[in-house]
């Protein structure tokens, strides 16, 4: 046990703009969560001005919503995953592109193809930097599209690396939602079983699962802790090889530019 003796942080005082309504209180627990870290529903209810019953009907949409964690019935709430990730998402995205920007460059030069980052937005990914093959016959740029995450590689490295509740977070035991070709998983006990084989062997593969006749290769890039943050991936058309071999020829040179990108995240300029 520890025993810590500097003094509790104020309390946030709402700015007086008018009377507080539910959205103001949950914007606020939202921001004494992330300032304490730990907190009880009587303490929220002292804090808040509200009633324990109120308190607690904040705490539960919040947790619903993965914004708060519980470590035991009637403990006290923590920051949760979502909260994390909305930082994480603030604070981190122009950097790695940044910091990506370079790699994305020689992974296109090595490979002769698009070479793309990559963020996770719910189930959802979304490409937010994109180095264009220089070949007249090529996969376009897709800096701003948005893919499913279970039917694209950089989508399906990324999701290798989250923790079970944060799968379970996003797809739950149903259905996954549908996609536009054949090719891609629909179940989720399928999907499971494939980001075991992907944190196996260290990379993605998407063999026109979210666009008839491109295959691609993902590999995941971790911030400082570990935690999945973005994923690089090179895209070609599938005409282009005259089996899967060909696509998985390109895994090593992702492999090798996530490392570069692991290095520079570590060694920031």
């Amino acid at each position: 046990m520890s025993n810590d003796s500097s003094e509790s942080p104020p309390p946030i005082v709402p700015s007086p703009v008018g009377p507080t309504t539910s959205v103001d209180n949950a914007l606020w627990l939202l921001q004494l969560i992330g300032e304490r870290q730990a907190l009880r529903v009587v303490e929220v209810a002292d804090l808040l001005g509200v009633a324990r019953s109120t308190a607690h009907r904040l705490l539960a949409a919040l947790r619903h919503r993965g914004f708060v964690i519980q470590d035991r019935p009637n403990g006290a709430y923590r920051p949760g995953p979502a909260l994390y990730e909305i930082g994480l998402a603030a604070v981190s995205r122009i950097d790695i592109r940044r910091v990506a920007r370079p790699v994305l460059e020689q992974i296109r030069e090595e490979t002769q193809e698009t070479a793309s980052l990559a963020v996770l937005e719910g189930a959802m990914i979304r490409f937010i930097d994109c180095a264009e093959s220089p070949r007249s016959v090529r996969v376009g740029n897709r800096t701003g599209v948005v893919r499913l995450a279970h039917a694209s590689a950089v989508g399906k490295a990324i999701l290798a690396g989250l923790s079970d509740a944060e799968f379970v977070r996003r797809y739950g035991d149903g259905g996954l939602p549908p996609t536009t070709t054949a090719a891609a998983i629909s179940d989720v006990a399928q999907l499971r079983l494939e980001l075991e084989e992907i944190r196996r062997r260290g990379y993605a593969v998407n063999l026109e699962e979210s666009v008839d006749g491109v295959h691609a290769v993902g590999v995941a890039l971790n911030d400082t802790v570990g935690q999945p943050l973005a994923a690089l991936g090179v895209a070609a058309p599938s005409s282009r090889f005259g089996s899967q071999d060909g696509i998985l020829a390109l895994a090593p040179a992702v492999l090798r530019g996530a490392e570069l990108v692991h290095e520079r995240l570590r060694r920031p300029e």
